[in-house]
């Protein structure tokens, strides 16, 4: 099922297959923002992660001393959601636990994805419930791709990512999917990254502790832009294709892939979140195009 928005601003579609975001479109010039799933690249558009985000070691984790394998970024993308409430500018999907997702991850849960357009902006929440009597450990991340370039010129020369304050920070390493010691320097008291395709060449880029909360893809043949404000996210990952590809991804998560001395006890993982029996966590991010 398709699910179509609309302001005077902008025109927003999502599908409920794993309740993803596959258009965003400014109405003033028709320009399309998020990338349209071109195969031959990348299928997807902006897949939810859940119930983990990246990589496991071996695809599998340990949880109350069994063993479950699990796809990278879990399996939320992949599943059939449900529409609960919809207008002309805001839709309710959900997924709860089920036989099928209880194979793969013992806990019960209720899902909630909310897509809401308020004038230039796309404010996006998730939010988890444990509806099972154990507590329930999780992560949950958003993976938008944007169109670069944002035209049909095909031109990505003169894009870059802006942060909203000038920051010195590092990304860790990626081994195969799975995350190493080694950190490598991206900013130095800057706030300008220069998109080039090399800057992927060692998988995604993954940055903890930023002072900003937003950060722009813009270029220097517009004023086109497109920000992302993550507020609240401890980790942001940045993603394109390492062989090169018309889209960039900015990441907003709460949790990340295993990393090499991972025990595989999911209670243990690095960034996992721990929900108590009927409580709920609830995250938001918000695109805003211009």
């Amino acid at each position: 099922m398709l699910i179509t928005l609309e302001n005077e601003k902008v025109v927003v579609r999502a599908k409920s297959q794993g309740a993803e975001l596959t258009s965003i479109l400014l109405k003033e010039d028709n320009t399309e923002y998020l990338w349209q799933g071109n195969p031959k690249f990348w299928a997807r558009h902006a897949p939810i992660l859940f119930p983990i985000v990246g990589k496991l070691v071996d695809n599998t984790c340990c949880i109350d001393n069994k063993t479950y394998n699990m796809s990278q970024h879990g399996f939320a993308r992949d599943m059939e959601f449900e529409v609960i409430s919809q207008s002309d500018t805001e839709v309710v999907f959900v997924l709860n636990s089920s036989e099928e997702t209880l194979r793969k991850y013992p806990y019960f849960f209720d899902l909630r994805v909310i897509y809401k357009v308020i004038n230039n902006d796309i404010v996006i929440t998730y939010i988890v419930k444990n509806t099972g009597s154990e507590d329930m450990y999780f992560s949950i991340g958003a993976h938008p791709a944007f169109n670069w370039p944002f035209g049909p010129d095909g031109i990505q020369d003169g894009y870059y990512l802006e942060f909203e304050q000038a920051e010195t920070i590092g990304s860790r390493v990626l081994n195969e999917g799975v995350i190493s010691n080694n950190v490598a320097p991206v900013l130095n008291n800057q706030n300008i990254i220069q998109l080039d395709t090399s800057l992927f060449k060692d998988d995604a880029l993954i940055l903890q502790g930023l002072n900003s909360n937003k950060v722009s893809i813009k270029t220097n043949s517009s004023r086109k832009s497109v920000t992302v404000d993550f507020n609240g996210f401890p980790y942001l990952g940045i993603w394109s294709k390492p062989e090169g590809a018309p889209f960039v991804c900015i990441e907003p998560w709460f949790g990340i892939a295993d990393t090499e001395s991972s025990t595989g006890n999911i209670k243990e993982k690095e960034g996992i979140l721990r929900l108590n029996p009927g409580k709920e966590f609830s995250c938001e991010y918000k695109i805003t195009v211009k």
